[in-house]
């Protein structure tokens, strides 16, 4: 790159040659809150669920609506706002999130009856489920390609501790001010989180070359990055390692004919980890009260399960040195076998510890690193649809996992025979990116570029 006022820089490069910015690491902190805040409205509900049936008199399959809506709004948000994103930016979009989840969480605190707060729920669950998939997009666009994965998948670690930072906070505020407390909570935060998100976060860069923007747009985000490199550049391009697909909307070119297969494939894995994920935090206390542990022993041996989250730094660490879908394929493939080995040691309580930790350790860590990988396998013009449309459609396989168990316990399937058969969705996901890896598209880079 040289200084010459007609200088071209390449914006990936940019990224690639210059350090992690402070600027960036700003960046980082902002969409890590969003995320944060996602878990905690996402788990709020759980937490709220006793105080809700003991105030207003309800019994346990009241809730399943209430409970359920937040998934169904997770999904539909998630479908939406990819494609917006792609159309409008990926900053706009996730203001407006942001803002949706927040003032819908604020305001079923103040619900008067169950049916008003399932509709909040369902709103709250379109905000939640469409601003995932953008941080995740933003925060990917602004990472250098040798450490990408492993910023993206720290940053999606704010899911699983904000989840467990609500179960804290929830302990603590409902004995002292009542379950309205908990949500007033996850929703004046977001608000406070948007100010900052306007003041602070700026769009991708990636995408402002992508859709031609002005130069001197782009180059004062890159002057908080690369300092005095680019002040002479006068013309930004973007080099992208996969076929561009012209002309197509991002929708289009999720389901392009280089990306389709992909595409399927990226959903079977998430929709199969999501089947696992939800079917175990849902029906392993039961079963383990079911296989001779007593209540309070099998709830706090299924607490262990998702506490493995955090492990998909190291995950993304890897993928950043090998073949990312050959490194998530292993951890799917050694999910499968630890879900096995649960159904095996439920007679030995040790073994049962060290089983149901090993294996939310391995599946959390193998399902939180699939929004990186998708990130990294779109082009910038379907990147937001792809990484919403994966997490959206995913979302179903929550919803399934749920039911899933209580099929298998009305056809009496034993405790061993049950978890044998959760364990093959772990199989599926470890096939799908098998697939995925085999039909990826390869292309020569190819350039994009905004106007002089």
């Amino acid at each position: 790159m040289n200084d010459t006022p007609s200088a071209t820089a390449n914006v990936q490069a940019v990224l690639n040659e210059h350090p992690f910015s402070r600027f960036q690491w700003i960046i980082f902190a902002l969409c890590f809150c969003i995320v944060l805040l996602d878990g905690f409205d996402t788990a709020a509900i759980g937490y709220i669920a006793p105080s809700l049936m003991a105030e207003w008199g309800i019994a346990k399959p009241a809730l399943a609506p209430v409970l359920s809506a937040a998934l169904f709004g997770l999904a539909g948000g998630a479908l939406c706002a990819g494609p917006l994103a792609d159309r409008f930016g990926r900053k706009a979009v996730l203001v407006a999130s942001v803002l949706v989840f927040a003032l819908a969480c604020l305001a079923s605190g103040y619900s008067h009856n169950l049916d008003q707060l399932t509709v909040w729920r369902f709103v709250t669950g379109l905000g939640l489920g469409a601003a995932m998939p953008n941080a995740v997009t933003l925060m990917s666009e602004y990472c250098p390609d040798k450490r990408r994965a492993m910023i993206t998948n720290a940053m999606f670690c704010g899911f699983p501790l904000g989840a467990a930072f609500g179960g804290f906070l929830a302990a603590w505020m409902i004995p002292l001010w009542g379950w309205r407390s908990v949500l007033h909570l996850g929703g004046i935060v977001p608000l406070l989180l948007v100010v900052l998100l306007v003041l602070l976060l700026p769009e991708s860069v990636r995408y402002m070359v992508a859709r031609g923007q002005a130069p001197e747009r782009i180059r004062r985000v890159l002057t908080r990055i690369a300092g005095s490199a680019v002040a002479g550049v006068r013309q930004f391009v973007l080099t992208e390692n996969k076929p561009a697909v012209q002309g197509k909307s991002g929708i289009g070119v999720v389901l392009s004919r280089p990306y389709w297969v992909g595409s399927v494939m990226l959903w079977v894995a998430y929709f199969m980890g999501l089947v696992i994920f939800y079917a175990l935090m849902n029906w392993m206390p039961v079963l383990f009260k079911d296989g001779g542990l007593n209540p309070k022993t099998a709830t706090l041996v299924a607490a262990l399960f998702p506490l493995g989250g955090v492990g998909a730094i190291a995950f993304g660490w890897l993928m950043d040195r090998f073949e990312a879908n050959r490194i998530i394929a292993i951890g799917y493939a050694l999910t499968a076998a630890a879900i096995w080995w649960i159904g095996q040691a439920v007679g030995n309580l040790g073994w049962l510890v060290v089983a149901v930790f090993v294996a939310g350790t391995i599946m959390n860590t193998a399902q939180s690193s699939l929004p990186a990988l998708a990130a990294a396998f779109y082009p910038t013009e379907g990147r937001a649809t792809g990484v919403a449309w994966m997490l959206g459609i995913g979302r179903f396989g929550g919803i399934a996992g749920s039911f899933l168990v209580a099929e298998l316990a009305a056809r009496e399937l034993g405790f061993s025979q049950i978890f044998t058969v959760l364990a093959v969705p772990g199989l599926i996901a470890m096939a799908a990116l098998i697939v995925k890896q085999i039909a990826s598209p390869k292309a020569a880079p190819q350039a994009a570029a905004a106007p002089v």
